[in-house]
Order: structure tokens, then C-alpha cells, then sequence
């Protein structure tokens, strides 16, 4: 039990797999209730059948849900709020891959992209934001990328101008909340190993060889230094932190970086296949 998050009501999207369910599950250890939703089914019967089996099953409650239908999705946040009387740290990290061309990528899925991960999380902030402000406190977390500020292919044009709204987004929020109790932290990871990004929505050969020497991080991994920097209040997350070398790299010459990226071909690792599982801290 963590004092920080003990009894804090926390809301996640996109909650029952990849580094939102080791975010729950992270929360939830540390003493949270949290309210964690997710549009997939079969992530959801996993994500309960997982959940059976830990010490705090009964501090996450786990929620089918849509996160483009504004008006239920609202409802899902007000009803939470209803029942708690509080909502302490928000988390937007539902978002839909696809690992195409854009000649590829049909204009629906296109635009659901950017439906599922920036106006979803539009409609949350201005539901939450103002119940944290007359609460006097609160965090909201927003899951960008390292594929928001060097685009260098390996996922879609799509989730990458998502991910770069979100992004811009969340920086100016920071300023326009500078100095208030609510405190707004952006995350942008680059390859986490293990979910259903690589799973399903994009073929590991798409990332340049490049990747293959670069070192992965994993769900549990970006969890706890999430946690970290929710108690730091921090305002920028960039995990691994050697990625500010390559924002300075594609800052300084976007082709050099091009160039850099396409040698050796396509990556040979496929990080669909790692697995990982959330380890419960010490009682």
C-alpha cells in the first residue's frame, strides 16, 4: 500500500491490456480504486481472469466501453465520479493501430484513429478537468509517443499524427495550467515489447534494423516509471531517455534521419513475442 495512491480513484482507457492493464495493475497494488475501461471483449475476459487471481481484485473495476461515443463515454466518467464523489488521476491511453501506407489505410480507419486516441481524450479532460478544479487537485496522464516527434514510418501517418496532437494538446493544457493543483503529465514511450500494437495492429518488419539494436521497454516498465513521475509531477515522460537524441537528430536533419533509419533494411525482432506480467510489490 503506497500512501500517495491509497484510496485515490483513478480512471484508465484502453485499461484491460498493454501498459494501461500494468498501469491498473500498478495503481490498484499501491492502494488505488481504479475504474479501468476497454472496447475488446477478449482483452477484457483476459484482463478479468488475470485479475481473479491477485490480492486487490476488488480495487479494479473493469468496464466495457467506447471511447469514440462521446455521449456514453461521458456517462461511464460521471457515473464513476457519482459513485466516489472524486476522480484523482485520469489516464488516456486507448488508442487504435494500424500498420499501413497511407495509400493503404481506408479514410474510416484513418480517421477513427485519430477519434480513438485525441478526441476521446478531449471528451475526458473536459469532463474530469473541471471536477478536479473544484476538488482543488488531480493528475491527468496522456499517453503520446516517441512516433509523435520523429517520423520515421514503422506504424502509420495516422497514429502518428494522433499521437503528435495529443502532444501539442497536452503541452499547451500544461501551460494553461501552470501554477494550478492539477497537474498534467505527457508520456511518450518508443518500442513497448509485448502488446497487442505489435500483436495485431502492426508487423515488427516495419520498424527499421535499427530497432533491433535499440533496447525495448515493456508494460510494467513504462507502469512504474509512470508512477514515478505522477508523484514527481513531472510534465514530460520520454522513455527509454535516450530519446532525445534521436528528437535532436530528426530536429537537426529530418533526411539525415531518414537515411539513418533505412539502412540494413526491415527489423528482424518480433516484439509481439515478448511476454511480461505485472510482478505485485512486496506486502
Amino acid at each position: 500500500m503506497d500512501s500517495y495512491f491509497a484510496d485515490r480513484v483513478c480512471l484508465i482507457t484502453g485499461g484491460a491490456q498493454g501498459i494501461a492493464w500494468a498501469l491498473t495493475q500498478a495503481l490498484a497494488d499501491r492502494g488505488a480504486r481504479v475504474y479501468a475501461c476497454d472496447i475488446s471483449e477478449e482483452n477484457l475476459a483476459r484482463a478479468s481472469q488475470e485479475l481473479a487471481a491477485l490480492p486487490w481484485a476488488d480495487r479494479v473495476t473493469l468496464t466495457r466501453c467506447d471511447v469514440t461515443d462521446r455521449e456514453r463515454f461521458e456517462g461511464w466518467i460521471q457515473q464513476v465520479h457519482q459513485q466516489t464523489g472524486r476522480i484523482d488521476v485520469l489516464v488516456n491511453s486507448a488508442a487504435l493501430v494500424r500498420g499501413q501506407d497511407v495509400i493503404e489505410m481506408s479514410v474510416e480507419d484513418t480517421l477513427r484513429t485519430m477519434r480513438v486516441g485525441y478526441d476521446a481524450m478531449v471528451y475526458s479532460i473536459k469532463t474530469v478537468l473541471p471536477l478536479m478544479q473544484a476538488a482543488g487537485d488531480g493528475h491527468i496522464v496522456n499517453f503520446g509517443s516517441s512516433a509523435g516527434r520523429v517520423f520515421v514510418g514503422g506504424h502509420s501517418a495516422a497514429y502518428a499524427a494522433t499521437k503528435a496532437a495529443i502532444d501539442g494538446y497536452t503541452q499547451m493544457l500544461q501551460f494553461e495550467l501552470r501554477g494550478s493543483p492539477i497537474h498534467v503529465l505527457l508520456v511518450r514511450p518508443a518500442v513497448v515489447a509485448g502488446t497487442d500494437f505489435w500483436r495485431k495492429g502492426v508487423d515488427s518488419k516495419r520498424n527499421p534494423r535499427l530497432g533491433d539494436f535499440v533496447p525495448y521497454v515493456t508494460p510494467p516498465q513504462i507502469a512504474e516509471a509512470v508512477i514515478r513521475a505522477i508523484r514527481d509531477r513531472r510534465l514530460i515522460l520520454d522513455i527509454p531517455r535516450f530519446l532525445w537524441l534521436f528528437y535532436f537528430l530528426f530536429g537537426l536533419s529530418p533526411r539525415l534521419t531518414w537515411w539513418l533509419f533505412t539502412r540494413g533494411g526491415r527489423a528482424q525482432r518480433d516484439y509481439g513475442q515478448v511476454e511480461w506480467r505485472y510482478t505485485p510489490q512486496a506486502q
